[in-house]
């Protein structure tokens, strides 16, 4: 048995059916996971006698009444096609609809990479999710995967049909670091661009006019803008540390990183992880003073002089095949 600060993970039990038949018969649950919806208590008895029956197979249950929500499991070798070593495994979930929303899945998985890691021996973890379920691909992120490919004709032999797959990974020396890259979503932004205001106070300001700093401020503060963008995040144990931005099209907006850790790669990290959501390899930014050097050390490279625009200084450079 496995404890979270909300949750018990426990191995099922037949008498924990219903629950099952109840939660898995919602037709939001199984199809997006790559199975149809239970059609009985039957049936979801038989699922818990055996393909619920793995070593390292959870129940995930709440701590108020031990019932069963969802499922969690490690599927070691022999038992997934993702890897053929016993050291490494697949990770697969799912949890009841009625429960989306409230971090439950994340926690869980949070867990039981623990288990795998520290208890298990695991040097490596898998995991994937078909193309569409963003909610899977979001705990993957916020847990610290990595994407690694994606197949177009994956067999989804339960539905009786293929579908596009995505392969994520994480390894153990990863989640020891304690780092994430991952995506960012509405709600989190005021955060990210609380860490770009106080970084650019650090090191930009001093080389902008008061209207310069006046003017990005009012670009922070302007929910329409920054609605519009697409955030990343670089998380250290659970702490933002840097921030990349991106606007259409393909244009660095925000790119920043928090002063104690500067100089350990996060700033490239976040860019890479960037990058992973464009199939064109080309990107613009407009460069402060200060980062001139720090993009040109990713690859980017001066496409006109230094301008001054509504108080901004600024340097245009270009990332990509046309980028010379």
């Amino acid at each position: 048995m496995l404890e979270t600060e909300r949750m018990i993970l426990r191995p099922w039990s037949e008498s924990d059916a219903e629950k099952l038949y109840e939660y898995a018969k919602d037709p939001r649950v199984g199809p997006i996971a790559g199975w149809p919806p239970h059609k009985s208590v039957d049936e979801s008895l038989n699922v818990i006698k055996n393909v619920f029956s793995g070593s390292e197979c959870y129940a995930i249950c709440l701590k108020t009444d031990n019932v069963a929500v969802g499922c969690i499991e490690l599927k070691l070798n022999g038992h997934t096609d993702m890897t053929d070593r016993d050291d490494e495994c697949e990770l697969g979930y799912w949890l009841s609809a009625l429960f989306w929303g409230k971090g439950y899945m994340t926690e869980a998985v949070r867990e039981i990479l623990r288990h795998g890691f520290e208890d298990l021996g695991m040097t490596t973890i898998w995991c994937g999710y078909y193309d569409g379920n963003e909610k899977s691909k979001r705990v993957q992120e916020k847990c610290g995967f990595i994407y690694h490919h994606t197949c177009n004709d994956v067999p989804v032999p339960l539905m009786g049909e293929t579908r596009i797959g995505h392969a994520n990974v994480l390894t153990k020396e990863q989640w020891q670091s304690g780092l994430i890259i991952r995506s960012l979503s509405e709600q989190e932004k005021p955060s990210a661009c609380d860490l770009a205001w106080k970084v650019f106070l650090k090191y930009e300001a001093p080389e902008y006019s008061d209207e310069g700093i006046d003017e990005f401020r009012s670009a922070l503060d302007n929910s329409e803008f920054i609605g519009r963008m697409r955030f990343y995040g670089a998380y250290h144990q659970e702490k933002l540390i840097g921030v990349l931005a991106m606007r259409q099209p393909q244009h660095i907006s925000l790119f920043f990183v928090d002063e104690e850790y500067h100089r350990k790669g996060i700033g490239r990290k976040l860019f890479e992880r960037m990058r992973q959501d464009y199939e064109k390899q080309e990107f613009t930014v407009n460069s402060s003073p200060y980062a001139v050097l720090i993009y040109k050390s990713l690859g980017f490279v001066p496409t006109d002089a230094e301008q001054t625009v509504n108080g901004i200084r600024f340097t245009p450079m270009k990332y990509g095949s046309e980028k010379l």
